[in-house]
């Protein structure tokens, strides 16, 4: 197997149309994997297009018809899409972003391409609706579609099984993930790859039709402004979306907050997280980078990973304390929500997915009295009588993202204000997937889900509403963590969406 080569059990056929090899170009149609580097599918398509001496075009779509569009969430691929411009440019590989300009406006783009197209290579993404569109997308096109995994450390489907809990997913990875340590994805599989030239080409009746988003670009603010999307969800300034600023983040975390990151993740008034989250999620940063930075400061080698069975936590690695807490929850717990949504793939996101116990214990407790109850609208607009909450909310609505700590909380507290617990559900999906930029992913929807039993256990004494589900409340949470601080610098001002309620 040579540096080029794809890993067999990343690679899946979408369908059984065969190459054409007499086509113009090799195409990489990027919807997942937003990335130039560590990127395994793009790496797919440099071995297609070595293979079959054809150029290669990567093409970069963005509907604006998908669920919980908004100027917040396409503003971060857009950035996202200026760092690829430049990223392709310098290799001379062609690249095509399209930006949709009316629900529907993108039919048919794909299937013209792939006309011109020797094979087409995609990304293999296990939630949202990607799933059912590169099933369609298969269905239509007369030539090979390969989905390819870049997702995790662990090839998503080196598992058969959905796993109930972290303790039994983490026994496995310690028994599988040894193997694939030694196969990560070239950082630039474009660096001194002996293209053909000269470089693909776009046909002019294409875009003629479909322009590219290019000169788009140069204005994000204006061209978000003129898309149908929501409005109402702004950009979140602080936080831009792209490999750059991705890489930024990275080292940021690695320099500054990693030492901390054990001790002090758990507090909201410090600043000990990561905030990769949003960046993985849109694929503008790879676990694969993630793991070569931290093991790098570690100085650390596969030799030190400690042998033996079980899923306990810590020991593990053979790394620092700090350092094994922080991969516990980018490989464990993140992993463990891609192997959900592989293994699950028609209710993952469904209040049945939950733990039998889960759904009896709270179909026990349906019918208890609500000391609160409040209405969507309240909640989204942080006007409930708890000022602990309402800050959680306010942060993510105002930067789209929630501290790690009090996400657990902020769930919990929709639990018990909420008339039933699927509605809590309907709720918490809302809520996380139309302000946070880390929605819509595999791995918030485990942390909903943990919100209502998933790879949790039954916890004593049984209570109202809650039954044996796993019980937090403000006031612990204040005693364990300070949040003063915190409740200021996110209050809801006074007027704020209260004309609204």
């Amino acid at each position: 197997m040579s540096a080029i080569d794809v890993p067999q059990l990343r690679i899946r056929e979408v369908n059984v149309a065969p190459v054409q090899p007499t086509r113009a170009f090799v195409l990489y149609w990027m919807i997942a994997a937003r990335r130039p580097r560590s990127n395994y599918a793009l790496q797919r398509a440099v071995r297609w297009a070595l293979d079959l001496k054809r150029p290669l075009l990567v093409f970069e779509p963005l509907r604006c018809g998908y669920p919980w569009a908004c100027d917040r969430h396409h503003t971060f691929v857009l950035e996202g899409m200026v760092d690829h411009r430049a990223a392709f440019a310098r290799h001379d590989v062609t690249y095509f972003p399209y930006i949709e300009q009316k629900a529907g406006a993108g039919k048919g783009l794909l299937a013209h391409l792939s006309r011109h197209a020797a094979v087409v290579v995609t990304d293999e993404f296990p939630a949202f609706f990607l799933p059912q569109m590169v099933a369609s997308a298969g269905r239509q096109l007369d030539v090979k579609l390969e989905a390819i995994d870049s997702n995790g450390l662990l090839p998503i489907r080196s598992a058969e099984r959905p796993y109930p809990t972290a303790y039994s997913f983490r026994a496995f990875l310690r028994k599988q993930l040894p193997a694939h340590l030694d196969q990560f994805p070239l950082e630039d599989p474009l660096e001194d790859a002996p293209l053909a030239t000269p470089a693909a080409t776009v046909p002019d009746e294409i875009l003629k039709r479909w322009p590219s988003a290019s000169a788009m670009l140069g204005d994000i603010p204006r061209t978000i402004a003129k898309l149908p999307i929501d409005h109402g969800v702004p950009a979140v300034e602080m936080t831009r979306g792209g490999a750059v600023a991705a890489h930024q983040a990275l080292m940021a975390f690695m320099t500054r907050r990693l030492d901390s990151y054990r001790l002090h993740r758990n507090e909201p008034e410090r600043d000990a997280t990561s905030g990769f989250s949003p960046y993985l999620h849109f694929g503008h940063l790879g676990v694969h980078d993630i793991f070569s930075a931290l093991m790098t400061r570690e100085r650390w080698t596969t030799r030190r990973i400690r042998a033996g069975a079980g899923g306990k936590r810590d020991g593990w690695w053979g790394a620092s304390a700090s350092a094994e807490a922080f991969l516990d929850e980018l490989i464990t717990w993140r992993e463990l929500g891609f192997n959900m949504c592989a293994q699950r793939p028609d209710d993952y996101d469904k209040y049945e997915s939950l733990p039998d116990w889960a759904q009896t214990t709270l179909a026990n407790h349906a019918s208890d009295e609500r000391q609160w109850l409040y209405s969507l609208a309240q909640l989204e607009a942080g006007r409930t009588h708890d000022p602990l909450w309402n800050a959680s909310q306010m942060q993510l609505v105002r930067e789209g993202r929630l501290h790690n700590y009090l996400r657990m909380l902020w769930g919990k507290k929709i639990l018990e204000w909420s008339a039933s617990p699927r509605e809590a559900l309907d709720v918490m999906i809302q809520l996380n997937n139309k302000y946070g930029l880390d929605g819509r992913d595999p791995n918030s929807y485990s942390g909903i889900f943990w919100v209502l039993g998933r790879y949790d256990r039954p916890w004593g004494p049984e209570r109202d509403v809650f039954g044996t589900i796993r019980y937090m409340s403000s006031q612990n949470t204040a005693r364990k963590v300070s949040v003063r601080d915190y409740i200021k610098k996110y209050a809801p001002p006074p007027d704020d969406l209260l004309s609204k309620l």
